[in-house]
């Protein structure tokens, strides 16, 4: 009996961890449509996550990101990419688990640092110190990520390539 691959695919984890560009090549490599969940936002209301952080705040922001996500995991044949908080409401891990299946990508502290300190495009590190928000923000959502996720996979510094392929195994051993 063949057993064929969750209808939806969902990447949970950190700013920095790889979600859009695993996402981007798992979707192509499942032959299911990739949506990046905060590019979705952007696109439906002409402005970026800063400038919709600047004017609604980050519960403004959280409401737009609660009504998207419950549309898109609707959705069938999808690989879809969180925001790094999107897990931070209850009813978003309710539905990301109800939903599809869930990946969890983890990566090490310094790689996450290296890839978004100096990125002015994220709100939240838009701080003194960038690292000790990272190490704030990990330690608050580490646990949210693991609640919602049907399996966790290390991405490290290894290529997206080499990520969609443990992912790919995983799905298969279902």
């Amino acid at each position: 009996m063949v057993i064929s691959t969750p209808n939806n695919i969902f990447l949970v984890g950190p700013m920095g961890a790889g979600k859009s560009t695993v996402g981007r090549q798992l979707g192509k490599s499942l032959k299911k449509q990739f949506i990046d969940c905060d590019k979705e936002i952007e696109k439906r209301t002409g402005a970026s996550i800063s400038l919709i952080f600047d004017v609604e705040g980050e519960s403004g922001f959280r409401q737009r990101e609660q009504q998207i996500l419950d549309e898109l995991t609707k959705r069938d044949d999808l690989v879809l990419a969180t925001g790094g908080g999107a897990v931070l409401d209850e009813l978003n891990r309710s539905r990301l688990m109800s939903r599809g299946f869930v990946v969890y990508l983890n990566a090490p502290l310094d790689l996450l640092i290296e890839r978004t300190s100096r990125d002015k495009t994220r709100p939240l590190l838009q701080t003194e110190n960038p690292k000790q928000r990272i190490i704030e923000l990990l330690e608050q959502r580490d646990p949210l990520y693991r609640q919602v996720a049907d399996t966790i996979v290390e991405t490290n510094r290894r290529s997206a390539r080499h990520v969609v392929k443990e992912i790919q195994e995983r799905l298969d051993n279902l």
